[in-house]
């Protein structure tokens, strides 16, 4: 149980990561570059003369993309890791999981991880007006878990006492609000921004869709090849 498990993880994880890798490198990257030139003043914004939009950027650097590569490899094994735990779990409630229904897994964490925390904790880049990091920290992992327990309870849970406590889990972080800054301030646009908050959770949609399909089909296949 536990080699299939693991065997699982790692495949499904560094599969994901590393198409998820390639896409950040490509949709995000550029975007948190643009972002940077405006945060050490190579850019400044709402000055006398208009900036271009499409500023030159640096390439490709093999150290520092590979390393990028690397790290959302590990993150995604990570997060393979406990989808599977909670695929193990359900599988054992009656749940089918396989490649196919490994998509609605991998889109319940994406709305856990991704969605739920960004509804109030939007994505930022570099170089805006933010609260104290630890603060933040605290209230994603909160809002996270308490999404996860939500979710869980939707999916197995049985009756309207479920359904409603699912909803409040869900509600209470946004209601309690996530940490803001005292004043808003910064030298990055604000297109920049929410193109990096659109592209941040678009990304993280099809990274969750191609590991929870990844997980389901290892899973399965793992499973058939030791029974």
């Amino acid at each position: 149980m536990f080699s299939r498990f693991l065997t699982s993880a790692l495949f499904a994880g560094a599969s994901a990561g590393l198409l998820t890798g390639l896409l950040q490198l490509y949709f995000v990257q550029p975007v948190l570059l643009h972002a940077e030139l405006y945060e050490t003043g190579a850019l400044v914004h709402f000055g006398a003369d208009p900036v271009s939009a499409h500023p030159d950027l640096p390439g490709f650097d093999a150290v520092r993309d590979g390393l990028s590569l690397i790290f959302t490899m590990l993150t995604y094994t990570a997060y393979a890791l406990i989808l599977l735990a909670a695929m193990s779990l359900g599988e054992e409630r009656g749940a089918v999981i396989d490649g196919r229904w490994g998509i609605l897994w991998g889109v319940a964490g994406f709305v856990a991880f991704h969605l739920a925390p960004g509804f109030s904790l939007a994505p930022e880049v570099p170089g805006v007006a933010a609260a104290d990091i630890t603060a933040r920290q605290i209230w994603w992992f909160a809002a996270a878990a308490a999404a996860l327990v939500a979710l869980w309870l939707l999916a197995f849970g049985k009756g309207w006492g479920a359904w409603i406590g699912a909803a409040v889990l869900l509600m209470a972080p946004h209601i309690i609000g996530a940490p803001e800054p005292e004043s808003f301030s910064g030298p990055v646009p604000t297109e920049i921004g929410a193109l990096f908050a659109a592209r941040a959770l678009g990304i993280g949609l099809a990274a969750w869709v191609l590991l929870g399909s990844f997980a389901g089909f290892f899973w399965q296949r793992e499973g058939a090849q030791s029974a």
